[in-house]
C-alpha cells in the first residue's frame, strides 16, 4: 500500500486518472503533501496521541508506532526550524497546541565544563606541574572539574584541536595561547 501510495505521489502519477485523486482527497486530504513524507508521518503520529491521550506534554522518548515523537516535536519547536516549516506544517501544529519554543527554553544552558574546558584545564594542570605545553601524545591527564574527576586524553586532546584550530572561536584560541601553544594565536 505505502510503494503504491508512493507511486501516485510521483509528479504526472495520477494525470490519466483525477478520479483518484479526489478519492484520495476525499481520504485524507494529506495524502500527497508539499513536504517530505517522514515529517508527515510523525505529525499524524503526533496527532494520533494528541487523540487518543490526555497527555500534558509529550517529551523525547515518547513513541508511537516506534517513532520518537516527543523527539521529533521538540525538534519541530525550535525556532529555526519552525521558521523554515511550512505555512500549511505550522497551521497543522498550532491546530494540535503546537507552538515554537521562546527562546529562552529553546537550548539547554551549556554544561560548565564540556570537553574543550576539561581539556584546557587538563593542559593547564600538566603545565603548571612539568613547566612546559607540549605533552607526548599518548599521555593521559586526569583532572577534577566540578567536582567530578576526569581522564582526559591530553596529547589527543591537543593534537585534534590543533587540526581544528581554524574552526575554533576566538575565546576558544585565546584560552589556548594563555598556555602558551603559539599555534593557537
Amino acid at each position: 500500500m505505502g510503494q503504491w501510495l508512493s507511486n501516485l505521489r510521483r509528479p504526472g502519477a495520477l494525470a490519466e486518472h483525477p478520479e483518484w485523486e479526489a478519492a484520495l482527497k476525499a481520504v485524507d486530504e494529506d495524502w500527497n503533501p508539499g513536504w517530505p513524507a517522514e515529517w508527515q508521518r510523525h505529525y499524524a503520529a503526533l496527532q494520533e496521541l494528541v487523540r487518543d491521550e490526555d497527555q500534558a506534554e509529550v517529551l523525547p522518548g515518547f513513541t508511537v508506532h516506534g517513532m520518537d515523537v516527543g523527539k521529533w516535536l521538540v525538534k519541530q519547536r525550535k525556532s529555526a526550524v519552525w521558521q523554515a516549516l511550512t505555512d500549511g506544517q505550522r497551521e497543522r501544529l498550532e491546530a494540535l497546541g503546537v507552538v515554537p519554543l521562546p527562546p529562552e527554553q529553546e537550548a539547554p544552558a551549556k554544561a560548565a565544563s564540556g570537553a574543550f574546558e576539561r581539556g584546557v584545564a587538563a593542559l593547564a594542570q600538566y603545565k603548571a606541574r612539568t613547566g612546559s605545553a607540549t605533552v607526548p601524545r599518548a599521555h593521559v591527564e586526569t583532572v577534577v572539574v566540578d567536582g567530578q574527576e576526569h581522564s582526559v586524553k591530553l596529547g589527543v586532546f591537543l593534537s585534534n584541536t590543533k587540526s581544528r584550530r581554524g574552526k575554533l572561536a576566538t575565546d576558544k584560541l585565546q584560552a589556548l595561547a594563555d598556555l602558551g601553544l603559539d599555534w593557537a594565536a
